[in-house]
């Protein structure tokens, strides 16, 4: 009888653990705009721009992982590597760079700007 009744007064919080399976998106998305990066004079050549924009300048990305509801594009040369972080508006569309992150292949900082001159397809 006191097995049961402990059982039973588990239920409700063994209950309170269990998921629906349900993704819920975050309500406020960063954007562009928003990013402190958009006001770095030398980013706003990546900073707001969509996938294909990117493409055009720095050619066909090394890696392209969706992680909805963001995307990242990954680009590299023999100087540096550059992450781009892609998110879609708040009303929609298509995803457009909010953030990026610059690094050399032996994971060292390296400038962002500087990053992003020396990848860009002459």
């Amino acid at each position: 009888m006191i097995r049961k009744l402990i059982i039973l007064s588990t239920l409700p919080a063994l209950s309170a653990c269990v998921s629906s399976g349900a993704v819920q998106t975050p309500v406020n998305l960063p954007t562009a705009a928003e990013s402190p990066l958009s006001n770095v004079q030398g980013l706003e050549q990546v900073m707001g721009k969509t996938a294909n924009q990117l493409k055009r300048l720095f050619g066909n990305p090394q890696a392209d992982v969706a992680e909805p509801p963001a995307r990242k594009l990954q680009f590299s040369s023999g100087a540096c590597v550059l992450d781009a972080y892609l998110y879609p508006e708040q009303s929609g569309g298509e995803g457009r760079v909010t953030h990026i992150d610059t690094r050399r292949s032996d994971g060292a900082e390296v400038d962002r700007v500087s990053c992003v001159n020396a990848l860009r397809v002459r």
